[in-house]
């Protein structure tokens, strides 16, 4: 696999562009973004509506293949790498917390949990209890989503994401959905448990409030980074 320079990096983007066709016309979203991200580093990514920051987020995480350039996990091309390999990584090196939750309606906060280790074919039942508690959620784990407010699901969606224990978590406007208070709360055991852990982190948000708590912030505009 094609490496970089510095292998260091929890994770890096080479010239990344990013284009979709909406009908006949072609829209260019990133054009040409680089950015290196170092191990345990809290790095928010913000942005006005339209800027690209959603779609960089994506882009580094292993959901949207860059139309040009290269994204790096620990020095190694993860959309160079095959198919399953890409799955794998995904799963076991990555957390990932979206604005909606994506919690499995069907499914209890403890079984919600649950599900990366099930993909991975492993037993973290007592990890997941203990990522329940730490959250605050230890007499929720039995209560489906919809018996949760909206900041106990995300918080749900925390513990989710740490479950495989993995280097790096994103984060896509994790407060979005709540309220001032409940968004804040949110955010700090989100960036407690990163620091505590010594994760690396990646977080989309529109407040420049919260983008002040983390080691670095980015700004999109126009598909490439303000300077």
């Amino acid at each position: 696999m094609e490496t970089v320079l510095d292998d260091q990096a929890a994770l890096a983007a080479r010239e990344v562009h990013r284009l979709y066709q909406v009908g006949q016309q072609e829209v260019h979203v990133l054009k040409g973004v680089s950015v290196e991200v170092q191990n345990g580093e809290i790095l928010f990514l913000c942005g006005a509506s339209g800027a690209g920051k959603t779609t960089l987020l994506y882009t580094l995480a292993g959901l949207e293949e860059p139309s040009q350039g290269s994204v790096f996990i620990r020095g190694h091309s993860l959309y160079g790498s095959p198919k399953k390999l890409q799955a794998r990584i995904r799963n076991e090196m990555m957390g990932y917390i979206f604005q909606n939750y994506h919690l499995l309606p069907e499914l209890t906060a403890l079984e919600n949990v649950l599900v990366p280790a099930m993909i991975a074919k492993e037993d973290a039942h007592d990890d997941a209890v203990e990522l329940l508690r730490r959250v605050g959620l230890s007499h929720r784990m039995d209560h489906l989503p919809t018996e949760l407010s909206g900041g106990e699901q995300q918080r749900v969606a925390i513990a989710r994401a740490l479950v495989n224990d993995p280097d790096i978590i994103f984060a896509d406007e994790p407060t979005g959905n709540l309220d001032s208070k409940a968004g804040m709360g949110v955010i700090e055991l989100l960036l407690g448990l990163a620091r505590e852990e010594g994760k690396t982190l990646a977080i989309v948000t529109h407040d420049p409030r919260l983008a002040q708590m983390g080691d670095r912030t980015l700004y999109l505009s126009d598909g490439l980074l303000a300077s």
